[in-house]
């Protein structure tokens, strides 16, 4: 792990030439999880005032092969930011900081921390009001002009809903042993493919624990290195996969609420007709990519690309994610 004092040292040029020569590191810390990213806590004093920024910043890992470089994510961050996307504002990208890319945006307060969001008393008014306010923005994400964003992977052209399943089984393939609960759920995925909703930009991990809430609800949409371009109800689904529920299984979007509040609002919004059985599909699929990804991220342990508690413990809960693939399945069968 990088030591603190490197990584104040290496921010001054940076700092310099974003902010100008009177920008002074007050404080700085490493934040706890990110599994994918480091995530540094960065105050500043600057003409006078304190300003709080994250910076974020690679560690060389990635859960899947199509996941967009930290250059890549400050321009998304930066395309969502001026079409009024709730996320943080960002401030600007470094190409170097001690021997990785990183990027500085505004340091949002709330909280991130799923099971904290999901039980906390004092979050029961946000969590009544999450559902409509993650569907309006995702309608905005959605409405963001691919061509402004045309760096992201996915395909040119709509449908969208082969290509996202192409992309599964490559990474399915990529694994060194076989996992027949994931190639179940794959293959029927295949023969049962819904209708296409378009082509829009995705979040690509749009669900609880990449949003800051307060008591008020939704403050900012995080972590946007998995955009890319893809059928839009993937993102509505993606929502409901177990995992993202952080213990409260019985509220089935996010450990919040039910989808059928969110699903009217999107399509309210967007003008789409996306029902619950294309939900179901998607909640499905999305299953199947974190499952793929949650071995991927165990390898990473194993293979001593980075050792981490964390991914030794991602890869353990494969198999838990593997279990829900083959429960989806039995109720469609």
């Amino acid at each position: 792990m990088i030591a603190r004092d490197e990584i104040r040292a290496e921010l001054e040029k940076p700092l310099a030439d974003i902010f100008g020569s009177a920008a002074e590191v007050l404080s700085l810390s490493l934040l706890a999880g990110g599994a994918s990213k480091e995530a540094w806590s960065v105050d500043l004093a600057l003409d006078g005032h304190k300003l709080e920024l994250l910076a974020r910043r690679a560690t060389g890992g990635a859960i899947f092969t199509d996941m967009l470089s930290i250059e890549q994510e400050y321009r998304v961050l930066q395309a969502a930011f001026e079409a009024d996307v709730k996320v943080p504002r960002p401030y600007g990208y470094i190409s170097d900081l001690a021997g990785a890319q990183a990027f500085l945006m505004e340091r949002v307060k709330g909280e991130t921390i799923g099971r904290r969001i999901v039980r906390n008393s004092e979050l029961a008014g946000a969590r009544s009001v999450l559902p409509a306010q993650m569907a309006q923005e995702l309608a905005r994400i959605h409405s963001l002009p691919l061509e402004r964003v045309g760096f992201v992977p996915g395909p040119q052209a709509p449908p969208a809903v082969g290509a996202a399943l192409d992309g599964l089984e490559e990474q399915l393939d990529g694994l060194p042993e076989p996992h027949p609960a994931i190639e179940l759920g794959l293959r029927w995925l295949r023969d049962n493919e819904p209708e296409a909703h378009g082509l829009t930009l995705l979040h690509g991990d749009f669900r609880l624990g990449n949003f800051v809430v307060d008591e008020r609800g939704l403050v900012a949409v995080l972590d946007w290195e998995m955009a890319r371009r893809g059928e839009p109800a993937e993102d509505l689904g993606w929502a409901l996969v177990r995992a993202w529920r952080f213990g409260a299984d019985d509220r089935r979007l996010g450990g919040i609420g039910e989808p059928q509040p969110f699903l009217e609002r999107y399509n309210e919004l967007t003008g789409r007709t996306v029902s619950s059985a294309d939900l179901f599909y998607w909640e499905l699929a999305g299953n199947v990519r974190w499952a793929i990804g949650s071995v991927r991220q165990g390898m990473r342990h194993l293979s001593e690309e980075e050792r981490s508690v964390e991914l030794a413990i991602l890869g353990r809960l494969a198999s838990e994610v593997e279990y829900e693939i083959v429960d989806l399945l039995e109720r469609v069968a």
